[in-house]
C-alpha cells in the first residue's frame, strides 16, 4: 500500500506547496495529493510537479461537473506532460446543490454523466495523440471541433483516471470506465467489503471495461495526537465531519447498511436549520460506536497500525486524511510510521 501525503498547510496557501512537496519527496513518501475544497488541485499539483521528480500527483478530488471534458482534458494533458507522467486524475461528481448553486453548472443522472465525461476526455486525448478527427457525440457532451492551433503536444501517455464513489451506480461506473476508485472518507470497512468491492467488480466485468485490477485509494478518518488536548480536538473535528457527510442524502446507503438511517434523517434536518451552531450540534450526535465505524483512533503509531489493519488488504494507496490531523508535522509522523513499518506489519522482515 503506497502512502500519499496531502499538500495541506494551516494557511492553505499556494506559497506553502513547494516546500511541502519537496519535503514529502525527500521523506520517501510515494505521492502527494490535494482536494478541491478551497482551491483548484491542478494549481497545487503543478507547483508540486515543478519541484519534485518522483512522487505521484493525485487530485483527490477535482470536481468534474464544475468543468467540461475539454477544460479538464487541457489541464490534465499539460500537468501530465510537465510532471513526466506522474498525474493520477481523481474525479468527483460533488452533489446537486453545489453543482447548480455554487458552480452554476448543469446536473443530471450523475453516474451516466460521469461515465460520458471520462469517455469524452479520453476521446479528446486520443485525438490529440493520433491526429484523428475529434468526433465525440454523447447525451451530455459533444466535442466535434479541434484544429491544429488548439491541439497541444502529447509527450506522455494519458494520465490514469480515478473516480470517487459511494453509491453502487457510481462505483460500478468506476469499474467500467476508470482505472480505479477513490473511496470516500464516509465509508466503513463493512460497506467497502459488502457493497463497494462487489459493485466495482461488476463494473469491471462490463464489456469494454479496462483490463487489470482497479486501483483502490483509501482516505479514512484518523483521530490521533500526542496529548489529551490534541486527541480531543481531533475527535471533535472528525465527529463534525462525519455528521456533515451523514447529513447528505447521497451518502445515506452507508448509514442504512448499519441501521443508522434515522440518524441520517436527523442530521439532514439539522443541517437545514438557521442555527449558527448546527454543525457543532450535529457532531455531538456521533457517538463513540459510530466514530469507530468511520475512524481509527490512537497515538500516531497506533493509528497507523489500525489504518493498515483496516485497509491494507484492500487499498493500493492510502492518502492521509487531514480532517482530524491538522498539523502537517503530525500528518508526516503518521505517514512515516505507516510507510516505514509497512514491511514489518505485512510480516516481511525489514
Amino acid at each position: 500500500m503506497k502512502v500519499v501525503l496531502p499538500l495541506s498547510s494551516p494557511t492553505g496557501a499556494l506559497a506553502d506547496v513547494a516546500d511541502m512537496a519537496r519535503g514529502a519527496e525527500a521523506s520517501g513518501f510515494d505521492g502527494v495529493s490535494f482536494s478541491e475544497v478551497t482551491s483548484d488541485p491542478i494549481l497545487h499539483l503543478t507547483i508540486a510537479a515543478g519541484v519534485t521528480t518522483r512522487v505521484d500527483l493525485l487530485t483527490n478530488i477535482v470536481v468534474a461537473f464544475a468543468r467540461t471534458p475539454m477544460t479538464l482534458a487541457v489541464q490534465g494533458r499539460a500537468l501530465q506532460d510537465y510532471s513526466g507522467g506522474r498525474l493520477s486524475l481523481g474525479l468527483g461528481s460533488q452533489i446537486k446543490p453545489h453543482i447548480e448553486k455554487r458552480f452554476s453548472m448543469p446536473w443530471s443522472t450523475p453516474a451516466p454523466r460521469m461515465a460520458e465525461f471520462v469517455c469524452a476526455m479520453r476521446a479528446i486525448w486520443e485525438s490529440w495523440a493520433t491526429g484523428e478527427k475529434l468526433d465525440f457525440r454523447g447525451d451530455f457532451y459533444t466535442h466535434t471541433l479541434m484544429t491544429p492551433m488548439f491541439t497541444p503536444p502529447t509527450e506522455q501517455l494519458a494520465p490514469e483516471v480515478l473516480l470517487a464513489a459511494v453509491g453502487e451506480k457510481m462505483t460500478e461506473t468506476a469499474g467500467r470506465v476508470a482505472d480505479g476508485i477513490l473511496l470516500h472518507p464516509f465509508t466503513t470497512d463493512r460497506y467497502v467489503r459488502e457493497v463497494t468491492l462487489p459493485a466495482l467488480a461488476r463494473g469491471r466485468r462490463a464489456p469494454g471495461a479496462p483490463t487489470g485490477d482497479p486501483e483502490i485509494i483509501a482516505s479514512g478518518f484518523l483521530v490521533t495526537g500526542h496529548t489529551e488536548e490534541e486527541m480531543a480536538a481531533s475527535k471533535t473535528a472528525v465527529r463534525r465531519q462525519i455528521a456533515f457527510y451523514g447529513s447528505t442524502p447521497a451518502y445515506r446507503p452507508v448509514l442504512d447498511l448499519h441501521g443508522l438511517g434515522d440518524l441520517g434523517d436527523e442530521l439532514n434536518r439539522l443541517s437545514k436549520t438557521a442555527d449558527d451552531n448546527r454543525w457543532a450540534t450535529m457532531g455531538t450526535l456521533i457517538d463513540d460506536e459510530m466514530l469507530g465505524l468511520f475512524a481509527v483512533e490512537g497515538a500516531p503509531a497506533e493509528a497507523a497500525k489500525a489504518l493498515y489493519d483496516r485497509s491494507g488488504d484492500v487499498a493500493t494507496r492510502y492518502t492521509i486524511n487531514n480532517v482530524g490531523v491538522r498539523s502537517p508535522e503530525l500528518q508526516r509522523e503518521v505517514a512515516t510510521f505507516l510507510q516505514a513499518h509497512r514491511p514489518h506489519i505485512e510480516g516481511v522482515s525489514s
